[in-house]
């Protein structure tokens, strides 16, 4: 058995399979999603998981280079990142507007679908290198 946070056997093997630059999608309950990126559909009811779960669980075997959440995600005062996000990450997100956060969405290796149901709970992780 692992000894890391993660279980899921489908999405471990899909972030040992990412190479540099390769992208892995986490969204809400509601983000569509493509036919092109491989689905791994985590949604058991509404909440459950919540992204920031899931968020902790690929970041505990990921390595991250860059990370894309949408503009509408950010609070109103435009400086803060959502709870499920805050202090989470290894790098700081950069902000698109939630159309091309979709488009570039299609271009993701996989796009793994949460319980969560809060607007815009999506984030892009690029992925980068060891060494």
């Amino acid at each position: 058995m692992k000894r890391t946070a993660l279980l899921h056997a489908e999405l471990s093997q899909v972030i040992a399979a990412l190479g540099h630059g390769d992208m892995l999608v986490i969204g809400d309950a509601g983000l569509p999603i493509p036919a092109g990126p491989r689905r791994i559909d985590l949604a058991v009811t509404p909440g459950v998981p919540r992204m920031a779960d899931v968020l902790a669980a690929v970041l505990s075997e990921m390595q991250v280079e860059r990370a894309y959440v949408a503009e509408e995600a950010i609070s109103a005062d435009r400086q803060s990142l959502p709870d499920w996000c805050r202090g989470r990450l290894p790098v700081t997100a950069q902000t698109v507007p939630h159309e091309e956060f979709k488009r570039i969405s299609a271009q993701a290796r996989a796009i793994v679908r949460t319980g969560e149901c809060t607007p815009y709970a999506n984030i892009i992780l690029c992925a980068g290198v060891t060494f």
